[in-house]
């Protein structure tokens, strides 16, 4: 069977009940960005921004895997080769259905990270600026969130991945945001077959061998079935 990479977006996790940050009536219409995703907004008001994770936070544990999450990871369980989901979300619905092999690119609601020293722990329900790091003590808890103007984490795993992918598919992504949105790209040139799988075309649909419409719940299962199938 083949190696797969697939990338997720908010709209896997949408079913869920987890808001998306880029619809009509999503977050980034309810709140500026400057003020709650970037480190200057962090900067000038940590005390905004740490709210504004918690809520994320409990809103996230309240949520259940969906019918598309529980598909990967019986896609993972199931193929021969090689699944990595590289996921754009900061919920843990992935791990909860059963994913492990998986990349946060964006960060995690469940770690705090230290502004100081770059140490990681488990987040409280209710993180606080002044918390200190278990570490160096620092007061300088941050939510482990990738920011607008920050590197994504494992960038250099990430592209070895596509290099090495078979079929590369994009599941509830919009296009939007690089470098997630030049990963179908760079998996083409790699020789993978690729696959949008979406509510509708995202920016780079038209990059895509094969494109999906349709509530994930239904057409990510019928995809690993599919997949599965042919072995």
């Amino acid at each position: 069977m083949p190696n797969i990479v697939i990338l997720t977006g908010a709209g896997i996790s949408a079913e869920s009940g987890i808001e998306t940050f880029r619809a009509d009536t999503g977050l980034w219409a309810q709140h500026d960005v400057e003020d709650v995703a970037t480190p200057e907004g962090f900067a000038r008001d940590p005390a905004l921004v740490v709210n504004f994770y918690n809520a994320r936070r409990k809103a996230a544990a309240a949520a259940a895997p969906n019918a598309a999450h529980e598909a990967l990871a019986r896609l993972e369980t199931h193929n021969v080769g090689d699944v990595l989901v590289v996921t754009q979300n900061v919920d843990a619905l992935h791990e909860r259905a059963g994913s492990t092999n998986l990349i946060h690119m964006h960060g995690t609601l469940d770690t705090a990270l230290c502004a100081a020293c770059g140490h990681r722990w488990p987040a409280p329900a209710e993180m606080a600026p002044a918390d200190r790091c278990p570490d160096c003590a620092a007061p300088a808890a941050r939510p482990d969130i990738v920011w607008f103007g920050e590197m994504p984490y494992q960038m250099d795993r990430i592209f070895d991945a596509l290099s090495r992918a078979d079929i590369f598919a994009a599941i509830g992504t919009s296009g939007n945001v690089y470098p997630a949105a030049g990963f179908v790209a760079e998996a083409a040139r790699a020789g993978a077959q690729t696959v949008e799988i979406n509510l509708e075309r995202s920016l780079v649909g038209s990059q895509f061998d094969e494109v999906r419409l349709g509530p994930a719940t239904r057409t990510v299962p019928e995809w690993v079935d599919q997949l599965l199938e042919r072995g």
